[in-house]
């Protein structure tokens, strides 16, 4: 990562890592993603001819196909708004070949009544797992985050019809609804405060910036985007007040060297190589030593969702290294 030109860039470069919780996430967030959607299948559903739209721009389209990286927002939280069926088949299935069609016809005219999620199996193996499939098609519909019922195997489209009418009835009135889309959602007016907050961070006042957010976040525990401002404008001032030579230069043992050479490997968009720089000072240190570089570690960990992958493997490797 180059280093800003001004302070400016620098300020805005910040306040972009402050506002959305982690240091540099553009690089990191799409790492993040591209590993998530790796079992995406190719999409089942021909594109709707020339002229004719299948769903209003920003509405939940009838049809969506669903990985192990989207099942908890696209089927799991969608069912808290409306009845989810889950169509889990496979490119070898000839049932499937006849069932899916039937579902993609009944969804299209289900005027957002009901979705359909497609699960390619083979792609998603563990979608299949925690449903306990035995054999496909299946389908599973899903209600307020939980099965409520399912079946196996190619059905005639009025009895499948009359089983989503069935369960609609039973619980219908338990769910929300999919947001309207006729009208534009009405912005909330902004804190003042973050935003002169905010307006430090693109002037590059650094300091000012943070003691404004910690400020912030003092007053109010739970203005989360505060603390997390705060956290970020404190690595990222840390960070940058390194010499990146440290990385190479840093001298086996020197515990305040490996810290430095972890922070400027973290704003370089390498988390792996800095949470292990970290976690080998834990591992051939005692005392003193190895509680600040594990405090760092888990201050580093904070930067980011914890279901992030490199989290995950690093909070098993710091394990391994204290035990």
């Amino acid at each position: 990562m180059s280093r800003p030109q001004n302070r400016a860039q620098a300020g805005a470069l910040a306040r972009a890592a402050a506002m959305s919780g982690a240091v540099d996430l553009s690089g990191l967030k799409e790492r993040a993603d591209a590993e998530r959607s790796r079992a995406a299948a190719p999409p089942r559903t021909p594109a709707a001819p020339a002229g004719q739209e299948t769903s209003a721009p920003g509405a939940v389209p009838p049809i969506v196909e669903i990985t192990e990286a989207t099942f908890e927002s696209e089927v799991i939280a969608r069912s808290d708004q409306v009845l989810v069926l889950v169509d889990l088949w496979a490119t070898w299935c000839g049932p499937c070949k006849q069932l899916s069609p039937i579902l993609e016809r009944l969804a299209q005219q289900a005027d957002g009544r009901w979705i359909l999620a497609t699960v390619d199996v083979d792609a998603n193996p563990r979608i299949a797992q925690a449903f306990g499939v035995q054999s496909i098609p299946t389908v599973v519909a899903i209600a307020a985050g939980q099965p409520v019922s399912a079946f196996q195997g190619v059905q005639p489209e009025a009895q499948i019809s009359a089983w989503i009418d069935e369960i609609l009835g039973k619980v219908g009135d338990r769910l929300t609804g999919l947001p309207s889309t006729g009208e534009a959602p009405v912005e909330e007016p902004g804190d003042p405060r973050m935003e002169a907050a905010g307006a430090l961070l693109d002037e590059g006042d650094f300091d000012g910036a943070l003691e404004a957010y910690r400020a912030l976040a003092q007053e109010d525990p739970s203005n989360l985007e505060a603390a997390s401002a705060a956290r970020n404008i404190e690595f990222v001032v840390r960070a940058r007040a390194h010499d990146p030579a440290v990385v190479d230069s840093a001298a086996p043992g020197d515990v305040d060297a490996a810290l430095a050479a972890a922070d400027v490997l973290l704003l370089n968009q390498q988390p792996e190589d800095a949470f292990d720089r970290i976690i080998d000072v834990v591992r051939v240190t005692s005392g003193d030593d190895r509680a600040r570089a594990r405090e760092r570690l888990l201050s580093l960990f904070e930067l980011f969702d914890p279901a992030e992958t490199f989290v995950v493997a690093a909070r098993r490797k710091l394990a391994s290294a204290l035990f």
